[in-house]
């Protein structure tokens, strides 16, 4: 053997004993409840990444939509945050604003592959702080055979938010059941004030004006609702979680939601689901737009390899993961152009999952993510919450609610 082939061959051993030993980098991300439902499908993300990216060890970790901001803030704070996490669009507003949040550096291309509104959504002061993943326009759940009792048409579902009022009534007037549970909990009257096609905030941004009369007749309607027994007693406590399993109970008539959450009545009662039929999310006709939350992938403050991180968040959101994401919920749509255009989502059914989907599908142009960008966010919400609920009980007028909450809005901002 001569030496050279010696040389060789040590030089051949010594790296790949080098090799062998390197120390992997270690990954992880975070998403919000996919577990167990999704599990394969977040697995094949871990894979694929892994085989794109052979030095790295990449984690997934799935938390509860409740304790995903403290968990993730406690991360930051001990200097051992996620490499991505998955938040929602006001999660990102807060933890923005607390500097829990990288700033991304997208390229022109990376930026044009997603739609200019998802996009704009994790937009603060024009720098990037997220990626958009996936949404899904509200839809309409009903019960067939409550209409049917209440004497109305199983299949002329309301369209309006001034129809399906009126029908909620009728259902609860003659069945002694619920009708509908308005989501109107916590802020979200903000939404509904804006789909109604009424402001926030005057043109400059900078000063609360929701206490005019328009605003303080659409909040004066549900709490006439409320008052007068329309809506269930603990709407304003436990909002939809509530609703959903009076749903599924088959106590409610109509279920205001998201598309993905039709599978969650077939697995609490599949009696129920082959009830259901769905229809469109009823507009309010002044506002024609559908508040649609996003989620997406933040980078933490503080990873110690943001380009890895970045490369992390654009692969979970790019185009083809996707585009794959929503074939396996069902009932997600992608925020990339190039995956929306897929014909899965024109694809019809006869059962409510699908229904959902393709009803949703049809929604897309008047989706939009209403979820307002202003300082103290947590403080004024509270605010804002509060004196929705002293409305609702019976402590505030409507007036004196909006006024008191623009008040303390107006002195803060």
């Amino acid at each position: 053997m001569t030496s050279t082939y010696k040389k060789a061959l040590l030089t051949a051993a010594l790296i790949a004993a080098s090799t062998a030993g390197a120390q992997k980098t270690e990954l992880e991300f975070w998403t919000i409840s996919l577990a167990p439902l999704f599990n394969d499908e977040m697995n094949r993300l871990v894979s694929q990444f892994e085989k794109e990216n052979p030095t790295v060890n990449l984690k997934w970790v799935d938390v509860p939509a409740n304790a995903i901001e403290q968990k993730l803030l406690a991360a930051v704070a001990s200097g051992r945050p996620p490499a991505a996490v998955n938040l929602s669009s006001d999660m990102a507003v807060k933890l923005v604003q607390q500097g829990a949040l990288e700033t991304l550096t997208l390229s022109d291309a990376q930026k044009k592959s997603y739609f200019p509104s998802p996009l704009s959504t994790f937009t603060f002061e024009g720098k990037n702080m997220g990626l958009p993943w996936y949404w899904a326009p509200k839809v309409v759940a009903y019960n067939t055979d409550i209409f049917r009792k209440a004497g109305l048409d199983p299949a002329n579902p309301p369209r309006t938010i001034q129809t399906l009022i009126a029908a909620a009534k009728q259902i609860k007037d003659k069945t002694g059941m619920y009708g509908f549970m308005p989501n109107i909990n916590n802020i979200n009257m903000l939404f509904m004030f804006q789909e109604a096609g009424l402001p926030i905030f005057d043109k400059s941004g900078s000063k609360a004006v929701f206490n005019s009369p328009e605003h303080v007749k659409l909040l004066q309607t549900y709490v006439d609702l409320y008052k007068g027994g329309y809506i269930p007693e603990d709407t304003m406590r436990r909002g939809f979680v509530a609703a959903t399993e009076l749903y599924s109970s088959g106590k409610l008539a109509m279920l205001i939601t998201g598309p993905q959450f039709i599978l969650r009545v077939e697995n609490d009662n599949k009696a129920i689901y082959d009830l259901t039929k769905v229809a469109p999310y009823p507009i309010n006709i002044a506002g024609n737009v559908i508040h649609t939350p996003l989620m997406g992938f933040t980078v933490p403050k503080g990873v110690k390899d943001k380009a890895l991180s970045q490369k992390l968040a654009l692969f979970l959101t790019n185009d083809v993961n996707q585009l794959q994401f929503s074939k396996v919920t069902k009932t997600t749509f992608p925020s990339t152009v190039k995956a929306s255009t897929d014909k899965f989502f024109k694809q019809g059914g006869t059962n409510a999952v699908d229904q959902g989907k393709l009803v949703s599908s049809t929604e897309l142009k008047k989706a939009k993510d209403l979820t307002l960008v202003y300082p103290d966010a947590s403080k004024l919400n509270k605010v804002f919450k509060d004196n929705v609920e002293a409305a609702m009980a019976g402590q505030k007028s409507a007036k004196q609610a909006l006024d008191d909450i623009v008040k303390a809005w107006n002195a803060s901002l």
